[in-house]
């Protein structure tokens, strides 16, 4: 069977889907090849919900060439996350924008839309680094239009072969090119991600099966995680990643990326029309919202501690913001409380405390902007108050009251025992800014700290930490470290209690168990007999204990 010879827009779509389906089975192996631009481990994770962004929009539409096109385009830019994803939407929206302008997509229209994916994936890196994806885009490009212009009769098939092979050589090529990736020893996990692509082209018109994901590298933790000063490819010591949404006027942008570089790394903004998706690593993020702020208007925006991000992913990322009303607004000129948590039990702590919503939320899986708007104006209330409970949430919910109609204040609540302390001194008949000094104080009155799992090795302040090590995290970073939960967290409980404590809240979660927590309240009662122990089942993610000591 020779197979086909030109696609039809149905097989694109096609196309799209074993390409969604591969990068989900190889999300795990793209993960662990992610070093660069750090090592966050998400790569696979970000590539494979831009692709789901981008078939859900397409399942969505009408089935006619046109609205297909737009919705590859408007899909992948919406979906994207990450400096991976950002990159990948990019190259979608670009092939999307070539295919719709040809008569049919064989040979021509494919090399004409690898060169075109090409150079808008550089065009959206303010400082594009070889041996990322972007080499391997362009190096396959480069060879598309190399065999079109000997023969445009070409063969597809064989074609696609090529074009698979020089990717798959390219990627071979990325450690030769970029220090980082050799010193792990690793490809680059963008590059890895774009060769699943072209072989889904190879896959769709000639049966040819995806490969099936390689067993996952073991990688030189050591280098991988410490910067390089003389490096200037390196981002390592930026500790945050931003992203939002920015509506703007197409001149303005060239501006807002400039301004951008003056804070920051690792920038890519893709769109048009009016509309951009912006991705930066930085280590001032009321800068970076600022100068989207000063350009147009910045929504959904998104904040990753990437410090925190290596030492305790998550394994399966979760999207928050959903909003659960609680309590009605029962009478005029009341101030309401809107609470970012995670947990069912932390969620019931909050409504028991009189919060009026819930927002889930909470270490990677951050609501947006537009999910804290969603809240305030879920409620009947003038004034209202926003508990972010993690200080990754603080400067996206600073971003609402100039968004809404309603006064909005931020109380910097960075943990959910901070938040539970600061609900203590809320008074309901008082407007917002008046519970301002009262809660913020309640808050910073209490010691709080939180144990969970590290899922990489890494040199912290406390020493060395092993993949699978427990950690005990107080407001500085990691304190303690012990291949035992319990012990992890006695050890933490004593660096947090001193003589002039009363008490101690335990909110148990995910991975806790009624052994450990008697284990933990018998230490306290010898150890530290003159504090009360309080217990709640908070059923939390990723962390087993929440500490608030006061």
């Amino acid at each position: 069977m020779e197979g086909l010879q030109r696609f039809s827009v149905e097989d694109i779509k096609g196309i799209l889907i074993v390409f969604r389906d591969a990068l989900s089975t190889h999300s795990e192996l793209l993960n662990a090849l992610n070093v660069y631009p750090v090592p966050d481990g998400d790569t696979g994770t970000n590539m494979s919900l831009t692709l789901q962004s981008v078939i859900q929009e397409l399942e969505d539409t009408s089935v006619d060439a046109s609205s297909q096109w737009k919705a590859i385009s408007h899909g992948s830019l919406m979906g994207a996350r990450g400096n991976s994803g950002v990159i990948l939407s990019q190259i979608l929206r670009s092939i999307a924008d070539t295919f719709s302008s040809c008569e049919e997509i064989n040979t021509v229209a494919i090399a004409q839309a690898l060169a075109h994916a090409s150079d808008a994936a550089y065009a959206s890196v303010l400082r594009p680094v070889e041996g990322t994806i972007l080499t391997v885009a362009r190096q396959v490009a480069e060879l598309a239009s190399e065999i079109v212009d000997e023969s445009e009769n070409s063969n597809l098939v064989h074609f696609l072969e090529k074009i698979v092979e020089e990717g798959r050589l390219s990627l071979q090529r990325t450690p030769d090119l970029l220090p980082v990736l050799k010193e792990a020893g690793v490809v680059d996990a963008g590059g890895a991600g774009y060769l699943l692509l072209l072989s889904s082209f190879l896959h769709i018109a000639d049966g040819r099966p995806i490969p099936a994901p390689a067993e996952a590298p073991v990688i030189n933790a050591e280098v991988a995680k410490h910067p390089r000063n003389n490096d200037p490819t390196d981002v390592g010591e930026l500790r945050y990643e931003v992203m939002f949404f920015l509506a703007a006027l197409d001149e303005e942008i060239d501006v807002f990326k400039q301004e951008w570089a003056s804070i920051g790394d690792s920038i890519v903004v893709v769109g048009g029309d009016g509309l951009y998706n912006c991705h930066i690593h930085t280590n001032d993020i009321g800068a970076a919202i600022e100068a989207g702020i000063r350009t147009g208007t910045p929504n959904t925006i998104r904040v990753t501690d990437l410090h925190e991000e290596i030492e305790h992913r998550e394994e399966i990322l979760e999207i928050g913001g959903a909003t659960k009303v609680t309590k009605a607004i029962e009478e005029e000129g009341l101030t309401a409380v809107i609470a970012v948590v995670a947990g069912k039990g932390v969620s019931a702590v909050f409504e028991s405390l009189g919060v009026h919503a819930v927002v889930s939320g909470g270490q990677s899986m951050n609501p947006s902007v537009r999910d804290l708007i969603q809240a305030v104006e879920a409620i009947k209330a003038e004034e209202v108050i926003i508990l972010p409970n993690n200080k990754n949430i603080i400067p996206v919910s600073e971003q609402v009251n100039s968004q809404v109609d309603k006064s909005v204040v931020v109380i910097p609540t960075r943990s959910i025992p901070e938040g539970i302390a600061s609900l203590i001194a809320f008074d309901p008949k008082a407007d917002a800014q008046s519970n301002l000094p009262s809660m913020s104080e309640a808050a910073q009155e209490i010691t709080t700290g939180e144990v969970t799992r590290a899922v990489r090795d890494s040199e912290t302040q406390a020493g060395k930490v092993k993949e699978g090590d427990w950690i005990g995290l107080d407001q500085s970073g990691v304190s303690s470290i012990s291949e035992s939960m319990t012990q992890a967290a006695i050890n933490l409980l004593d660096t947090l209690i001193d003589p002039d404590h009363e008490l101690v809240s335990i909110i148990s979660g995910d991975g806790s168990n009624e052994e450990s927590i008697r284990e933990i309240s018998e230490w306290l009662q010898e150890e530290k007999p003159y504090v009360a122990v309080e217990v709640h089942a908070g059923d939390q993610p990723l962390y087993p204990y929440y500490f608030g000591v006061e």
